[in-house]
């Protein structure tokens, strides 16, 4: 199998070389990368430019700078990126961070998952991040959610879903649209990724605002944005929380925001939250 790699890099200096030097020393070797440097003002260009001129299945693109939004600025430039490759070269889709350690047997077990489980759409390791000099499991989601930083798509699997959504909440719309027609969402828990920069940091939204919009890019219905809202505000203890959220969601609703789904994949949407509240809090 071949994999296309597409990485999206702003100001990753400090970063970029460990992602690159891992992916290097990979056990699988028949792979493509595209490093997109997505208007960046440090050293990120120079440090692509050192890859691509040493080794020949390394290539790049330059964007202008964008505004940094969470979920569509990264999208943006991976789109750019798999817009200069040929698909049909290519068996598997991957979407990596510019920030991520990847251990070096990571694409040949991906691989050998893939080959082995036709129905595996989506195949991904877990995330650790260093705490007090050691590297342990980041917590974020569950254990049986592939991260955004390190997505490999089956390439039937991310054609049939219509790739990804430049919007925010696009790592967990792929994830609902993939098991509707069929495919595997799958985690190998012994691959472990590290993750050197803490998600979240650089953004400019603050986490209610973040929430309420979420909730409404990912196409819920009022009845279960609700919902969501008051769980997150219940993990925080705070109904003010919970009012800005909603706040957030409602000015979204307001502005009829543009959605990047279609009415009956928000349908598709709705439904899959809809059931998996039901089986967890309702025993359903």
């Amino acid at each position: 199998m071949r994999f296309l790699i597409i990485i999206p890099a702003h100001n990753e200096e400090e970063n970029l070389a460990f992602t690159l030097d891992s992916l290097q020393q990979q056990s699988f070797e028949n792979f493509n990368i595209v490093v997109v440097n997505d208007g960046s003002t440090d050293r990120t260009p120079e440090i692509i430019k050192r890859y691509v001129q040493a080794d020949p299945r390394f290539k790049t693109i330059d964007l202008q700078k964008s505004e940094h939004q969470p979920g569509s600025k990264v999208v943006n430039a991976f789109k750019n990126g798999l817009s200069t490759q040929n698909l049909e070269e290519f068996d598997i889709v991957c979407k990596f961070d510019a920030d991520i350690i990847l251990p070096e047997n990571y694409l040949q077990t991906v691989q050998k998952a893939f080959l082995e489980n036709p129905e595996y759409g989506l195949v991904g390791g877990l995330l650790y991040i260093e705490k007090n000099g050691s590297w342990v499991y980041e917590g974020n989601s569950n254990k049986h959610h592939v991260r955004g930083p390190m997505k490999a798509y089956r390439k039937e699997c991310f054609i049939q879903i219509g790739g990804l959504r430049e919007t925010l909440g696009w790592d967990n719309i792929d994830s609902i649209l993939l098991e509707n027609f069929g495919w595997k969402e799958i985690v190998i828990p012994e691959l472990h990724v590290k993750l050197i920069k803490v998600k979240g940091a650089d953004y400019t939204v603050k986490q209610s605002d973040y929430y309420g919009r979420y909730f409404y890019f990912l196409g819920l219905h009022r009845a279960l944005a609700y919902i969501a809202a008051s769980k997150e505000a219940m993990k925080s203890r705070s109904v003010s929380f919970f009012l800005q959220i909603i706040r957030s969601y409602e000015k979204c609703r307001s502005e009829k925001r543009e959605l990047k789904i279609s009415k009956e994949e928000q349908k598709i949407i709705n439904d899959w939250r809809w059931k998996a509240f039901k089986k967890k809090w309702l025993r359903r």
